[in-house]
C-alpha cells in the first residue's frame, strides 16, 4: 500500500508537517510521495532530498530566521536588481533560494529532477493568467508539470507569500504563493502513483482578533485558504488538521512548539493510519 502526503502552506505552521513525518517514521510507516505548498514545500523537498526529521526542523530553524529578514531588493534571473516593492512584496524572497540552495548543495543536488527517493510536487500559480503549475520530478506529463528547474526555484516559487515576498521571476512566468489555488495539494500527490493520500492541513484559529495592518492582512489570507483547503482534501483518504493553537505564520518562536502538535496530531491518530494502510 504506497503511501502519498499532502502538505499544506501555513509559514512556520509547516514545522508541524515534520512532527507527523516524525511519527510516521517511528512506527515504520514507509512515504511513497509527498506534496507540499509553500512552507509545505520547503518540509517536501528537504524529505526528498534525505533529510531526517531531526535535520529538517533543525534546518527548518535555523532557516526560517533568515528568511524573514531577507533583502528588499530583487534580483532578477537576468542579473538585474530592484526594489522588492516594485516588484510586487516586501521582501525579494531570495533568502528563501538562498537556503535551499545551501540544503540541497549538502546533499549535492541542485535541480529538482535530481532528487530521486520519492516522487514530488509542488504547486504555485503564475499570477500573470491566473494558472496553476506544478515543478515536480514525476515521470508523468501533465502540460502544467515543470520539470526543469532548481530545487530553490520551485520552492522559493511556492512560497511567494502575496505583498509580502516578491512573486518568483521564471521564464516567462511570475508565481506566487501556491496556496492561491492549491493550498493541500491532495490531488497533485493523488497523482504521483499512491494508494492513499494523508492531507495535513491547520486548523483556523476563530479566537484569534488580528490587529493593525498586518495582523488583518494575515487573518485574511488564512481564511481564504482555509476556505480553499476544505474542498482540495476530499481527494485525500485522511486529513489531519494539525490545531497550532496560538501560532501565527511568521512566528519563528512557535517553530519547535508547532512540531510537537504535529508529531501528538500523527500519534493521537496511529491507529486510524495504520488501519488504512492494513497495517494492524
Amino acid at each position: 500500500m504506497k503511501l502519498g502526503l499532502a502538505l499544506s502552506g501555513g509559514g512556520v505552521k509547516g514545522a508541524a508537517h515534520i512532527g507527523v513525518i516524525k511519527a510516521l517514521e517511528e512506527n515504520e510507516i514507509q512515504i511513497h510521495a509527498i506534496a507540499g505548498t509553500s512552507s509545505g514545500s520547503i518540509v517536501a523537498t528537504l524529505y526528498g532530498m534525505g533529510y531526517t526529521s531531526e535535520e529538517m526542523l533543525k534546518l527548518f530553524n535555523y532557516f526560517s530566521k533568515g528568511i524573514l529578514r531577507g533583502s528588499p531588493m530583487y534580483r532578477s534571473p537576468d542579473g538585474k536588481s530592484d526594489l522588492s516593492i516594485k516588484i510586487g512584496g516586501i521582501l525579494s524572497g531570495q533568502s528563501i533560494s538562498d537556503a535551499l540552495e545551501e540544503a540541497a548543495k549538502l546533499k549535492e543536488m541542485e535541480m529538482i529532477s535530481q532528487i530521486n527517493k520519492i516522487q514530488i510536487a509542488i504547486p504555485t500559480v503564475d499570477i500573470l493568467n491566473g494558472e496553476k503549475y506544478v515543478f515536480t520530478n514525476s515521470p508523468k506529463q501533465e502540460e502544467y508539470y515543470i520539470k526543469e528547474a532548481k530545487i530553490s526555484t520551485a520552492v522559493r516559487a511556492s512560497s511567494s507569500y502575496p505583498g509580502v515576498f516578491a512573486p518568483c521571476l521564471f521564464k516567462e512566468h511570475k508565481f506566487v504563493d501556491g496556496g492561491v489555488l492549491d493550498n493541500v495539494p491532495a490531488d497533485e500527490v493523488k497523482k504521483l502513483d499512491v494508494d492513499k493520500v494523508i492531507a495535513i492541513k491547520f486548523a483556523l484559529d476563530k479566537k484569534l482578533k488580528p490587529n493593525g495592518i498586518y495582523g488583518v492582512a494575515m487573518k485574511s489570507m488564512d481564511i481564504i485558504f482555509d476556505n480553499r483547503s476544505r474542498h482540495e482534501v476530499e481527494c485525500s483518504d485522511l486529513v489531519l488538521d494539525v490545531d497550532t493553537k496560538d501560532a501565527n505564520v511568521f512566528n519563528i518562536k512557535k517553530i519547535d512548539d508547532c512540531y510537537r502538535y504535529g508529531y501528538e496530531t500523527a500519534i493521537l491518530h496511529m491507529i486510524e493510519i495504520k488501519k488504512m494502510l492494513k497495517q494492524e
